[in-house]
């Protein structure tokens, strides 16, 4: 990491590094210099096709902060001595260096209900924050990441170019899947109802994204490399995915997979709240259909993805993708016959 560091002036050349584990995607250290700390991360440019997008649609945001003359707490890069908002290097790709916050902590797993407000809490407001801001300015760092529609395209496309032993095997998820198809036409509908605004949106709220202070409360969201013009329905949803059930994806016990009330009002109410008053009454009203949409499309993925086998998430053994799959259909189950006494 020499030359990277180097990238960002003398104060590095006897730098520390500790390697900071937990994210699936990009690499992450603790840099330790002259008594300071930072953040280095490497961005994955396998996932992440052009890195640069990141950085700017970040200096987006930190401007228009810097135009309203807001006060909102948000993690940017630090410059290289070039000016630059990303080090690179030739073979060892881009790489990215923030502030360390003092006094704060990340959480890996949602134990509490208290932690899953205070969670959506900080997503909301990051949202808002950015109200007056034009979303449709950011760029678009995974294409697609989101759209219920074209995951369903892939699905299909999947069954017809898939594994055909596959296809035949998983007759009954594949069923599963295509009873509920009219979430999809539900997704189409939002699309084009003005009611549900886009904006400037997260869409990776898993609990480790929020920083939180010694107290347990949330500071703001980091981790912005999938901020994006975006719909409500997604921070809430991935938020439903992620927190309602005390496993995640990867557990293969499905008598584990359940759907925690407490939960399900922590992140309503956070949102909410943290929304102040933003929010449509349709979008309001559509807290338990983005969970049901973020959930099924998840299941889409995984299921596609065994069907193509496993091109996308990879398998670390026969079958992976399917019981994520299975996991997620579960879950979806869970969430659908609980939804009448979480909305009443």
């Amino acid at each position: 990491m020499n030359n990277i560091l180097q990238q960002y002036g003398s104060q590095f050349q006897s730098a520390s590094l500790e390697t900071i584990s937990g994210g699936l995607i990009n690499q992450t250290w603790k840099v330790s210099a002259k008594g300071e700390n930072f953040i280095l991360q490497r961005i994955n440019d396998n996932v992440f096709k052009e890195p640069q997008k990141i950085a700017t649609n970040v200096r987006l945001l930190a401007d228009h902060l810097t135009a309203i003359e807001s006060d909102y707490f948000l993690v940017s890069a630090i410059k290289t001595e070039g000016g630059e908002e990303l080090a690179y290097e030739e073979g060892n790709g881009y790489f990215r260096l923030t502030p360390f916050v003092k006094n704060s902590k990340t959480i890996q797993v949602v134990e509490t209900s208290e932690q899953a407000y205070e969670a959506a809490l900080q997503f909301a407001r990051f949202s808002r924050t950015f109200s007056d801001f034009d979303a449709k300015q950011l760029h678009v760092t995974i294409p697609n990441f989101h759209d219920l529609a074209y995951r369903y395209r892939q699905f299909e496309n999947a069954l017809l170019t898939g594994n055909p032993q596959r296809v035949k095997a998983c007759f009954d998820e594949i069923n599963q899947i295509r009873r509920y198809v009219h979430l999809v036409d539900e997704y189409n509908r939002i699309l084009g109802n003005p009611v549900f605004k886009l904006r400037v949106t997260h869409h990776d709220t898993k609990i480790s994204n929020v920083l939180f202070d010694l107290n347990n409360k949330g500071i703001c969201v980091i981790d912005l490399d999938t901020v994006m013009p975006g719909y409500f329905f997604s921070d809430v949803g991935d938020m439903m995915r992620t927190y309602l059930s005390p496993t995640n994806e990867e557990e293969m016990d499905f008598s584990k997979i359940l759907v925690r009330p407490m939960f399900y009002h922590a992140i309503v109410q956070g949102y909410s709240d943290g929304m102040q008053g933003a929010l449509s009454i349709e979008e309001e009203n559509s807290f338990s259909l983005a969970g049901q949409f973020l959930i099924y499309m998840q299941a889409l993925r995984f299921l596609t993805d065994y069907l193509n086998n496993d091109v996308y998430y990879g398998a670390q053994f026969e079958g992976q993708n399917l019981t994520r799959a299975q996991n997620q259909l579960s879950l979806f189950s869970a969430f659908v016959c609980a939804r009448a006494s979480l909305t009443e």
